[in-house]
């Protein structure tokens, strides 16, 4: 499905109006309302992007409102380093880590039902999410256990699931399709992002922005 909107936008002729339609098509495939202020092609053969997002429709409201506050606040601080795609796994508990990679095997898995995953086929693809090699190397052990989805939500926390669901679809459309088991682990990880969280002792400061980065950054498969 990408390779062919890709393919089409090379061959139109509104190459610029098209581009911004596109995205907000994407990003509307998750329930999220974006509007492109600013697009710019660089010499690098770069194209930056800046968007207005509204609230997502499965984003409750209060939730939103946290995302809004902690970026003014952030914001306003002046400080703030520039996030890199691997820094809010970094700053994730070995615990977290750990059920992560088993959520990101277990898609893996659902993926490929009725075979064996080969390390050698994922492993390019995983690597071009970004994720380091601590990471990778658990998630290739945690594929060689079968995965429970309904286990590894019991107790999920919200943090680790918005971080882990736009990972887990990119891995999901890696053959450009949706099966249901891996929509299902989709759903599973929307619904346990919906539960009322608070401020956890082993969550960073900047766990707001993490989201909403990942959720700007991460959701457009990057094929």
């Amino acid at each position: 499905m990408v390779r062919t909107q890709v393919r089409l936008l090379a061959n139109c002729h509104s190459t610029r109006l098209t581009l911004i339609h596109t995205i907000a098509k994407w990003l509307g495939f998750l329930g999220v309302k974006a509007e492109v202020t600013e697009l710019d092609a660089s010499l690098d053969k770069k194209i930056s992007i800046s968007l207005t997002v509204e609230k997502p429709e499965s984003c409750e409201n209060q939730d939103w409102q946290k995302i809004v506050d902690g970026v003014k606040q952030e914001e306003n601080q002046n400080n703030s380093p520039e996030l890199t795609t691997t820094e809010p796994i970094q700053n994730m508990t070995t615990k977290q880590q750990g059920k992560l990679q088993r959520l990101i095997a277990y898609v893996i898995q659902a993926g490929e039902p009725d075979r064996a995953v080969k390390w050698e086929e994922i492993y390019p693809n995983l690597q071009q999410l970004g994720l380091d090699e601590k990471i990778l190397q658990g998630i290739r052990s945690a594929i060689r256990i079968p995965q429970s989805i309904d286990l590894l939500v019991e107790e999920l926390e919200p943090d680790v699931a918005a971080i882990a669901l736009p990972l887990a679809m990119n891995i999901a459309l890696f053959d450009r399709r949706v099966n249901s088991s891996e929509d299902y682990a989709l759903s599973s990880l929307l619904q346990v992002m919906k539960q009322p969280t608070t401020v956890e002792k082993n969550v960073h400061k900047k766990t707001f922005k993490h989201k909403l980065y990942w959720l700007l950054t991460s959701v457009i498969p990057r094929y």
